[in-house]
């Protein structure tokens, strides 16, 4: 058995339940965020502008990148379906949004974006590594039978 299947096994087996509902409110919140993006996609592109010295289609590219694995991302989570492809498709716009944040002038002012931002990474990387649980819409055979 090689690492990931290990993984992949122990994720199986030590998943609790109450961690899909976890799973899920962090789908809503992705959809939530990836919507709140679509709407004020200019901010966003414009963040990103001042930032870092790309082309003009670099940016819009990343802004549309970020909105599409929110969406589709969120709902993956909300359904427990491709769960790690998912968590593996929104991971790069978190770390890009760790580097935003954290590069912000106004990073210490209250209530920051950046604790946030990292809890969601952190949820993300530990269901890359959990899986889907037994609250999916896909049900493997083993899910069946412990019903």
């Amino acid at each position: 058995m090689n690492l990931l299947q290990r993984l992949e096994y122990w994720g199986d087996r030590h998943h609790p339940r109450w961690m899909d509902i976890v799973r899920i409110a962090l789908g809503i919140f992705l959809c939530y965020k990836g919507v709140d993006f679509l709407n004020n996609m200019s901010d966003l592109v414009g963040l990103m502008s001042g930032q870092t010295s790309f082309g003009s289609f670099m940016y819009v590219l990343a802004g549309h990148y970020a909105v599409f694995a929110h969406i589709l991302g969120g709902i993956l989570l909300i359904l427990g379906v491709l769960t790690r492809f998912a968590c593996i498709m929104q991971i790069p716009v978190l770390l890009g949004a760790v580097f935003f944040i954290s590069t912000n002038k106004e990073m210490l002012r209250p209530y920051s974006e950046l604790l946030l931002t990292i809890v969601v990474l952190l949820l993300l990387i530990y269901f890359l590594i959990a899986g889907n649980g037994p609250w999916s819409v896909k049900m493997t055979e083993e899910n069946r039978n412990n019903r």
